[in-house]
């Protein structure tokens, strides 16, 4: 049931953001009168669960209806000795075709829902894209297509995706801000008991207790950021105090690259165990735990903080233990039976987060600020991905990796915070000047208008076929990872 949950917001999330993002293509083509084909959310190979369409002042509509072809008819030619595929495109009469059929009214877009629940397209006319309808680009130029519009109306229509991406995340953040705040562990809060050190962080010089001040000479107020700090601006010096003495941890050139590929918590908080809630049967509470309690030892080990409890515990399942517990200005003993779990059926009590309100007003610069952040943050990453010396890519996942940050209790809050960072995400990737991408297209577009000299068509399908398979790649790769990690 929870994967399922987890599965489902994905593909929320997943259709929301490509949804926006072909409506960015949409209204730019519209505003400059170039024709949209197709407009689908999901993928309709050979069929589709829902079509409708304005045909000739009426509107019209289809369920589960198969696939025709659009306007033309493909024939393939085999060469008797190369064995050589050609093709070539039979362009259909509309005229000949009954009037209340579809493809006679050019003008309208049709609007669907396919049966493959990933992605979705925008078809506009006269554009070499994922379609590859060839047999359209070997006709003749007309006014309302892509090819035929100037560059500069052609470079807004290709970066609409992008900018409605980019504006969703930025609405989803200022109206997080307004609703929610900011709401986080401060640094300082954890300084009171100082962090929890991963064995990786005792390989690179951390120790538990460790309260850290700086991160490359900077004080960083969100405790959960210092990570991001040290990877994302190559911040390799740590001030930190222990047992009341300032040192300074000079992180070696592979330690980007370990934290990087570290699939645990680098570093945690440390607090007490002070019990917040019970579970329903716990033998804690039948034993005389109450809320409030502090748990300090078990039999004779000294455990202070819930990090030394956790790691204990288990040595004494199914036998009988005394547990340490300061309940206020006592000490007493609370002798139990431990269940062959391991475990006493006790929450921890939370630590205190901090958080920022804004005002409608006060958000709204705010989100600005948020959103750039997480594109500049977005974009480090990206760079360490494509740098071999950070193994970054080692780390590069698909869509089980995705899913994965998705809670598996559905929460609207994580939702829409997951969501605009999701858009981020899509943005920054369909901006790389890769063929098959958005920014493929732009970065064509740009030397187009530099160079007043236009790619040729040709040109342009084969870019695409690359692009494509270069996308294909990477998928393959990505969630390959996955596999391998789900597996081993």
């Amino acid at each position: 049931m929870d994967i399922l949950i987890k599965i489902i917001q994905l593909v929320l999330s997943l259709s929301l953001l490509v949804l926006i993002h072909e409506f960015g293509h949409f209204i730019a083509a519209v505003i400059f009168k170039t024709r949209v084909e197709k407009f689908y959310m999901f993928f309709n190979p050979n069929f589709s669960l829902f079509r409708c369409k304005k045909v000739h002042g009426k509107w019209r509509f289809a369920f589960f209806q198969k696939n025709v072809p659009d306007k033309f008819i493909t024939h393939e030619h085999i060469d008797p000795i190369t064995k050589k595929k050609t093709y070539t495109y039979e362009a259909i009469d509309l005229s000949t075709l009954p009037e209340d059929d579809w493809r006679t009214d050019e003008e309208h877009t049709e609007f669907g829902i396919g049966w493959v629940p990933l992605g979705g397209y925008c078809s506009i006319a006269g554009m070499i894209d994922e379609s590859m309808n060839l047999g359209q680009m070997q006709q003749e130029p007309q006014p309302w297509e892509f090819r035929s519009k100037p560059a500069w109306q052609r470079l807004i229509i290709m970066i609409g995706g992008v900018v409605m991406n980019v504006v969703l995340a930025y609405f989803i953040y200022t109206g997080l801000l307004i609703s929610e705040g900011e709401q986080y562990v401060s640094t300082a809060e954890v300084n009171k008991y100082g962090i929890v050190a991963s064995p990786l962080a005792n390989e690179l010089g951390f120790q538990d207790g460790d309260k850290i001040l700086t991160v490359g000479d900077k004080y960083v107020e969100n405790f959960s950021k210092i990570p991001l700090e040290m990877v994302l601006n190559n911040n390799r010096t740590v001030e930190i105090e222990r047992d009341g003495v300032k040192k300074k941890i000079v992180l070696e050139e592979e330690a980007i690259s370990k934290i990087l590929q570290y699939e645990e918590f680098f570093i945690f908080y440390r607090i007490p165990f002070v019990i917040g809630g019970f579970a329903p049967g716990s033998v804690g509470k039948e034993a005389g735990l109450e809320i409030g309690d502090r748990i300090i030892m078990i039999n004779e080990v000294s455990t202070p903080y819930f990090q030394d409890f956790s790691n204990n515990i288990g040595q004494y399942a199914d036998q009988d233990i005394s547990l340490g517990v300061v309940r206020g200005s006592d000490t007493l003993q609370v002798a139990m039976h431990l269940p062959k779990e391991g475990k006493i059926g006790a929450a921890v009590e939370s630590i205190n987060f901090s958080t920022e309100e804004y005002s409608f007003f006060e958000a709204i610069p705010r989100g600005f600020h948020k959103t750039g952040k997480e594109l500049s943050d977005y974009w480090k990453q990206l760079k360490l991905i494509f740098n071999p010396d950070t193994k970054a890519y080692k780390s590069l996942g698909g869509f089980i990796t995705i899913g994965s940050i998705f809670p598996e209790q559905f929460n609207w809050i994580e939702f829409w915070y997951l969501t605009a960072f999701l858009s981020i995400i899509l943005a920054v990737m369909n901006i790389l000047p890769i063929p098959a991408l958005d920014g493929g297209h732009v970065l064509f577009l740009l030397v187009e208008i530099i160079t007043r000299r236009k790619p040729s068509d040709k040109f342009l399908e084969i870019a695409q076929s690359v692009g494509l398979i270069i996308l294909l790649i990477l998928l393959v790769y990505a969630n390959g990872n996955d596999i391998v990690r789900w597996l081993f």
